[in-house]
């Protein structure tokens, strides 16, 4: 069985940056597509980007240019670098993997 845990979250002014980390561990064999989603209060999880075993990548239009999806195979973590945050990317970030949800991390974003 897999576990994801998330960090990296917090309050960020508009216009900054974080970098969410998503650490798999447990049994785990090979390796697997990651994929970043999200939840504002009162709406539904939405999907945010995707990253395949080799590294392509696929993003939601509302983050494309300012979200980066990255892994590091050796570590089984994934990243999600957020640049130029908006307060519309206020959410409950989650990643999700070998068939499986983290417990996700808050992203707030507010001056």
């Amino acid at each position: 069985q897999v576990q994801l845990v998330e960090s990296g979250g917090g309050l960020v002014q508009p216009g900054g940056s974080l970098r969410l980390s998503c650490a798999a561990s447990g049994t785990i064999a090979g390796y697997n597509a990651m994929s970043w989603y999200r939840q504002a209060p009162g709406k539904q999880r939405e999907f945010v980007a995707f990253i395949t075993t080799t590294g392509n990548t696929n993003y939601a239009d509302s983050v494309k240019g300012r979200f980066t999806i990255s892994r590091d195979n050796a570590k089984n973590t994934v990243y999600l670098q957020m640049n130029s945050l908006k307060p519309e990317d206020t959410a409950v970030y989650y990643c999700m993997g070998f068939g499986t949800w983290g417990q996700g991390t808050q992203v707030t974003v507010s001056s």
